[in-house]
């Protein structure tokens, strides 16, 4: 009788099936990924809907987090720890910021309410720019852009921050020093100098009659509450932060920073427009004058160009060696010269 004997597999045909038992955890551990991404998309965008845009830092850095925390299922411990590592300390700084912000109004400086207004007088030859915009500009349109545009403020630099941590942890790390650069500059300024926006002035009777109106776009767009929920947030923030705007500033900041990646004339042309719009946003909106937005993009610039260089020389000052020790500490032409013998 024939015995027929199987043959054993050859390391040809066993190699892909260890490869594809090796590979089936990091299969599953991106379709996990990707399936919370979406449902947490979801949730986020029905949030939006149904509450509005979060404007509060909190909420907005939770929301990014989590969805950086998604990211980093499956791909080890030591990706979870980096990122608590990186956005714990960031966070905690914000929301210092934030908290300090809210109390530079309560220490005593004078707030300055006419001044700004007479400066943008003095550039426009006796007009007023918040005031003629809202006289001139008043298509629904416009007014649903505006809202959308100002609106981003809040979400653009976290989102941006995540982006760039998942993507390049280097950029990451000078974006996220230029925007506590940025915010400490202008908490400083806030502190030494309280402005009111024009809204605060027409409420006061200080120049003619403007309306605060960066959320009537909402009502365009049918999100009513999306209009309440950012109205009511305004109210809660420090009322005489105006000087420089920091929405100007970040938008300003955004457009320096991407600039390098962008590739294409539409990218770099969708930037310099964001930059453009959300200082005509403002300014027509009664959230600030020209003034407050020119010194906006001159701090976001003078940040981006500086503080990099600023980190460069302390990074090399840490690297120089310390100078050699000398052996007396009385000068040389101090010591003694030594006495010749006679026999000399």
């Amino acid at each position: 009788m024939t015995t027929v004997t199987g043959r054993a597999p050859s390391p040809a045909t066993a190699v892909p099936t260890v490869a594809v038992t090796r590979q089936a955890p990091a299969v599953r551990a991106g379709v996990v990924r990707r399936s919370l991404g979406a449902l947490l998309l979801v949730a986020f965008l029905g949030t939006c809907v149904a509450r509005g845009l979060p404007t509060d830092r909190l909420v907005l850095l939770g929301w990014v987090v989590a969805a950086l925390v998604v990211h980093a299922l499956g791909r080890g411990r030591a990706e979870l720890l980096r990122l608590l590592a990186d956005w714990v300390p960031l966070a905690g700084l914000l929301l210092l910021y934030d908290l300090t912000r809210g109390l530079a109004d309560g220490l005593g400086m004078p707030v300055h309410v006419a001044e700004l207004a007479a400066a943008d007088r003095w550039l426009f030859g006796g007009v007023l720019p918040t005031a003629w915009l809202q006289e001139h500009w008043t298509a629904s349109a416009w007014a649903a852009f505006a809202s959308l545009v100002y609106g981003s403020h809040f979400v653009v630099t976290p989102v941006l921050l995540a982006v760039l941590w998942v993507r390049d942890r280097a950029r990451w790390t000078g974006y996220a020093r230029l925007v506590l650069g940025l915010s400490a500059a202008g908490l400083v300024t806030y502190v030494l100098y309280p402005a009111a926006p024009p809204w605060f002035a027409a409420r006061d009777g200080v120049i003619e009659q403007v309306d605060r109106i960066s959320s009537s776009g909402w009502a365009v767009l049918g999100l009513h509450k999306a209009g309440a929920v950012l109205s009511s947030g305004q109210a809660q923030v420090n009322q005489v932060a105006a000087v420089p705007s920091l929405h100007t500033a970040f938008a300003v900041l955004t457009a320096l920073v991407l600039w390098p990646l962008a590739r294409r004339a539409w990218q770099r042309a969708a930037l310099a427009g964001y930059a453009v719009s959300m200082p005509v946003v403002l300014v027509w909106s009664g959230e600030h004058y020209v003034v407050d937005t020119l010194l906006g993009a001159v701090y976001a610039a003078a940040v981006w160009a500086l503080l990099p260089r600023l980190v460069r020389w302390c990074a090399g000052a840490a690297r120089r060696p310390a100078p050699p020790a000398v052996a007396s500490s009385a000068p040389v032409a101090l010591l003694p010269r030594p006495r010749r013998s006679p026999e000399a």
